[in-house]
């Protein structure tokens, strides 16, 4: 028999789970809902994106932390606290009156909500016995995989109907709720500061500084022409120099920050491989189909939300069976068919065209959410097998920190990517579009004698507007094609991840815990 669990520990469990859904949610809730805020708060295209900028270096700087300070401050002192900054600065964040405020308050929000994903994780591993764990993994993979499909839908319909300060303001019910399960569970432990004169300063501040460089390069990198801007230059020097030095302190000092060792260990070597590149595709298809339906179909907010929604509804159904299925198949399988699922889901999109919307982006959607439900669980609990409590820390602070960069990574590709293949792209095209052929001038006569019927009087104002209108025609066909290309990179990546599912082991703790 698998031994029982308290009510006050599963109280526990889901008020950590449901901080972590809340705070990767607001990555994706204020992207869909970025050009209203900057234009409630006066702030330019340019500048407006470290909004978002800003959440996700607090983020990922916080991630590895926190595991050292909850021991400093006990887990329920540190965990509460953070978890009302974070609604307090949510509801800040609502009331900004200009872009420096915003920065400054999601810069905050973000470095408060960044704790409570680890900690959820970490209270998973250390909380529950092996038996229970994929029940628990399997709540955590909603806010890992739910929350960032499910964002979008939230964010345009909160944006396109209240206001776009209402998704700050989403926060503060299910934040309550959060915070008092978390009160009435978790049990009061005397704070350890002793500990702060034992910490691994020289490690936090480089792993500060890298972490900050390296999402700032990944984030303003595409816009600023990569290397040839030297901000870009300089912050990726700073990056690597930091980094560099951080994975030679942990490896070297005798209580490092985190245990990179564990590193070394077969199964949450790959599985860390595996969501980094989880990471990769999941955030990565977050950002392309907002971009490509606003930019190429059209849509608003809402719209969107309603397309994306379709990757996340079927989660909720499927996520809880997940923790069955583990039981009953061996988890790598499990894992392997997500991926593939998956990957996919990514291929069937890469022959787009100009008609290629909301129905036709249906079945690939609700694949892909069917390959991300299965994936996740499973492959948290065969990375963590065998971690102990020690360890729990790091291994939660680099499992969810690897994902969040493989975002962070995958997105800055797939910028760079689009801009690229959209140059290529409209260059073929040019060269086949030429006077030479037929079809050309016929299209251009159809054009220019549709211009003169609608009121443009000079037959040369009329030519002039058909060669805008063939330009445009062949540049949003150049676009559509290097979306495509888009997903085919992303396909590859998951085909990439299975390979690394592939080399992991079957733990045996996952299967004598499952098999009871």
């Amino acid at each position: 028999m698998a031994p029982a669990v308290s009510a006050k520990t599963w109280l526990a469990v889901i008020g950590a789970t449901l901080g972590a859904f809340m705070a990767v949610l607001n990555i994706q809730i204020v992207n869909a809902s970025l050009a209203n805020i900057q234009g409630g708060i006066g702030a330019g295209i340019d500048d407006g994106g470290w909004i978002s900028t800003s959440y996700l270096i607090a983020e990922i700087v916080v991630i590895p932390l926190s595991g050292w300070l909850a021991r400093v401050f006990s887990v329920r002192l540190y965990l509460l606290t953070n978890a009302f900054l974070f609604l307090v600065f949510s509801a800040a964040c609502a009331l900004a009156q200009n872009l420096p405020q915003m920065i400054v308050l999601r810069a905050v929000q973000g470095f408060t909500g960044g704790v409570l994903i680890p900690m959820a994780f970490t209270l998973i591993i250390t909380l529950l016995p092996k038996a229970r764990q994929p029940i628990g993994l399997a709540m955590f993979a909603i806010s890992a995989t739910f929350a960032p499909a499910i964002g979008p839908t939230i964010g345009g319909y909160l944006t396109e109907n209240l206001g776009w300060e209402y998704v700050f303001y989403v926060n503060i019910v299910p934040g309550s709720i959060m915070i008092t399960m978390l009160y009435v569970s978790l049990e009061a432990e005397p704070m350890k500061l002793t500990l702060l004169r034992e910490g691994d300063w020289a490690g936090i501040a480089t792993m500060m500084i890298g972490l900050a460089a390296l999402q700032t390069v990944l984030e303003e990198g595409n816009k600023d022409d990569w290397f040839g801007s030297p901000f870009i230059v300089r912050l990726t020097v700073i990056a690597a120099v930091a980094l560099t030095l951080f994975l030679a302190i942990e490896l070297t000092v005798k209580k490092p920050l985190l245990n990179l060792r564990i590193l070394f260990r077969r199964n949450f070597c790959f599985g860390v491989l595996a969501n980094f590149l989880l990471g990769v595709s999941l955030y990565g298809s977050v950002y392309v189909l907002p971009v490509y339906l606003s930019r190429i179909q059209g849509y608003n907010s809402e719209q969107i939300g309603m397309v994306l929604a379709w990757t996340g509804l079927p989660q909720l159904v499927l996520i809880p069976l997940v923790p069955r299925l583990m039981q009953r198949l061996d988890p790598r399988l499990v894992i392997g068919v997500g991926f593939v699922l998956f990957g996919g889901s990514n291929f069937l999109n890469i022959y787009m065209t100009n008609d290629y919307a909301a129905d036709q982006l249906f079945w690939p959607n609700v694949i892909r959410a069917l390959g991300q439900a299965l994936v996740f669980a499973p492959l948290s609990a065969v990375a963590t097998a065998g971690i102990e409590a020690e360890n729990a820390g790091s291994a939660s602070a680099l499992f969810n920190m690897m994902r969040n960069l493989g975002g962070a990574i995958g997105i800055a590709a797939l910028q760079t990517l689009l801009t690229k293949r959209e140059q290529y792209h409209s260059n073929v095209l040019s060269q086949q579009v030429t006077m030479f052929e037929q079809a050309t001038r016929t299209r251009l006569d159809q054009l220019t004698q549709y211009f003169m019927s609608h009121g443009v009087i000079d037959r040369v104002d009329a030519i002039h507007h058909a060669y805008v209108a063939i330009g445009k025609i062949i540049q949003k066909q150049a676009f559509i094609l290097a979306f495509s290309d888009t997903f085919y990179l992303l396909g590859v990546s998951q085909i990439v991840a299975l390979l690394a599912a592939l080399m992991l082991t079957r733990p045996e703790r996952i299967e004598a815990g499952g098999g009871h």
